[in-house]
């Protein structure tokens, strides 16, 4: 089938909305329609050619929502008509890290997608008979996409395609932080630095979660206004005085969870100093940019601080997205709030714009 893509052509250069062709799903594979997509700092930093992994061309995308138009043979467990969301961490349920409870860091795919293939080392996306790679396994920022059964979430048809779509990789990303990885404990106290939609999902998982205290940090007041309506209880902006104004906060000692959201590595520093000594715990969920490094003194650490990353927010995709998307239906999660800007495929560059001026939480694409 023909459809409409956003194709990263070159590096540093705006993507192109343009006609390409779409084969139709293989064994395991399921053709989804893609109604809303968010844009994510991830696909604008592979566009940027700031991600050493990145290659071009290929059609960018991966926090989607959508309907399965078509199956291919061996898919059990979804069939046209179902609504799905993308998952660029895909849940196989076999794999060595799929039996672990420790990870969802599923790899039966990960080699193939890491490359820019399907699971069977070809893509389904072409151009002119040139074969275009996949992004992330997903490709989203087009009409419609191919995808792997073990990457799609079944979600409820009474979810808005908008509003499931961040739960593809941002929204979740922060809430699993707060409840899989911390595993912040009812009563704790809470800093996250950076209120993006990842950083906000934290304050939202810490919220859940049953903190006693929530500060959030950020330098924009706009963002820290959306920490205080998703709970944060206090508000900070951030500074290099950052630090020492948490510490004068909780008698010298820091906070016993501290979540980081933004990839500024200067920032991922200030997390692991605000983090109590004893037991805090430091949660790395930001990107850093290429050959950037975390310097931690080790006498933070021989004062028992701790720090570990979030993949995913440790979320197991195609279990845990949909529990998370009923708990938005249930009134737990405010996700209007959190979409800014709504436009179609062909705004996908103004999307990037708006982002790198920081210009609202997640804007949203609809495609169909």
């Amino acid at each position: 089938m023909q459809i409409r893509a956003a194709v990263l052509e070159e590096f540093g250069k705006p993507l192109v909305v343009q006609d390409v062709s779409l084969d139709g799903p293989g064994r395991g594979e399921a053709l989804v329609r893609v109604h809303a997509c968010g844009v994510c700092h991830t696909d604008l930093y592979t566009a940027s050619g700031a991600d050493p992994t990145g290659y071009a061309p290929c059609v960018l995308g991966h926090e989607g929502a959508g309907v399965v138009e078509a199956v291919g043979d061996g898919v059990t467990l979804l069939a046209p008509g179902d609504h799905v969301v993308t998952l660029f961490a895909p849940e196989c349920g076999e794999c060595v890290h799929c039996r672990d409870p420790r990870t969802n860091r599923c790899v039966a795919i990960r080699e193939r997608q890491g490359e820019g293939f399907l699971p069977d080392g070809t893509t389904r996306l072409s151009r002119g008979g040139e074969r275009l790679r996949h992004f992330m396994g997903t490709s989203t920022f087009a009409e419609a996409t191919v995808m792997p059964e073990i990457a799609l979430a079944k979600v409820s048809p009474e979810a808005p395609f908008a509003g499931a779509a961040v739960f593809a990789c941002g929204l979740s990303t922060g809430i699993g932080a707060a409840l899989n990885t911390a595993r912040v404990q009812p009563g704790a106290t809470v800093a996250v630095f950076g209120c993006g939609l990842v950083g906000l999902g934290c304050v939202i998982g810490a919220r859940l979660a049953g903190a006693e205290r929530i500060v959030a940090i950020d330098l924009s007041e706009g963002r820290l206004e959306h920490a205080r309506r998703h709970g944060a209880t206090d508000t900070l902006v951030g500074g290099p005085d950052t630090v020492a104004a948490l510490r004068d906060q909780t008698g010298g000692f820091g906070f016993d969870f501290t979540f980081e959201a933004t990839g500024n590595v200067a920032v991922m520093g200030q997390a692991v100093e605000a983090a109590r000594e004893a037991w805090g715990l430091a949660t790395m969920c930001g990107v850093a940019g290429k050959g950037e490094l975390l310097e931690v003194l080790p006498r933070l650490l021989i004062t028992g601080r701790r720090v570990t990353g979030s993949s995913f927010g440790g979320v197991l995709g195609r279990t845990q997205v949909p529990q998370l998307v009923e708990r938005w239906l249930g009134g737990e999660i405010d996700v209007d709030d959190l979409l800014s800007h709504r436009m179609g495929l062909d705004d996908v560059n103004h999307a990037f714009e708006l982002m790198e001026r920081q210009d609202g939480i997640r804007t949203i694409l609809e495609i169909s």
